[in-house]
């Protein structure tokens, strides 16, 4: 995948999450990516799951979010990290009445990204169910593509698993379903691109200076 501009936006509109990229993976930061996820009221991830290899660190910048976080649970408090290391079983969900911002950084990233960048191209195109997971056929080939960057929890015990890995993703192929999609890591590729864009950057920088005000020399004019 080629390289992604900071303030690219990636939106899954099944869970409710739009993140916006602040920091991309790089050899200059170890690979860490950094980005601010705003989620409606009642949006969540698709489930409690677990990085294999990536630490993951929450904090909540605005808004009431509800959290597990190994064996606890918890309501998060603003502006303090939580830190899940990898391997730890961990979930979020929207738990108030207004949108809620979390930053969240992943080290490393760059899989990671991977992994949005196809789920939430599911979730655009309709192939998930209303808490954002694929069908059975798809999970099985994505759960094999990217099982170094995450795991769900619930499901078969591995055992089951692997065998029933082994009888659906042969016929998950031959129905046309790819663990990783091009066309997904291409439309978050082309969001970059978007983000990049002069008037991109001019628009953001007006909107952090005024709040909020359209930049004149973007806002279409007509001669009167």
């Amino acid at each position: 995948m080629n390289t992604i501009h900071p303030f690219t936006t990636i939106e899954n509109p099944v869970t409710g999450e739009v993140g916006v990229l602040i920091e991309a993976p790089s050899d200059s930061n170890g690979r860490r990516l950094i980005c601010e996820v705003t989620v409606r009221p009642g949006g969540a991830v698709p489930g409690a799951h677990i990085h294999p290899s990536i630490d993951e660190t929450f904090t909540v910048l605005r808004g009431r979010v509800g959290m597990r976080v190994g064996d606890r649970t918890l309501i998060a408090p603003l502006n303090e990290p939580i830190h899940c290391p990898a391997g730890t079983v961990h979930d979020w969900w929207n738990a108030g009445d207004e949108e809620a911002v979390i930053r969240v950084e992943v080290t490393p990233g760059d899989r990671f990204l991977e992994m949005i960048a196809n789920l939430f191209g599911l979730a655009q195109d309709g192939r998930t169910n209303a808490r954002g997971m694929p069908n059975v056929l798809q999970l099985v080939l994505f759960g094999q593509e990217f099982a170094d960057v995450m795991r769900f929890v619930q499901g078969p015990p591995p055992a089951l698993l692997k065998v029933v890995t082994a009888v659906v993703a042969p016929v998950a192929r031959l129905l046309g379903y790819q663990g990783s999609y091009p066309e997904y890591l291409a439309r978050l590729e082309n969001a970059s691109e978007a983000a990049s864009h002069p008037h991109a950057r001019e628009a953001r920088r007006h909107r952090m200076e005024t709040g909020g005000v359209p930049c004149p020399s973007l806002t279409p004019h007509h001669d009167i």
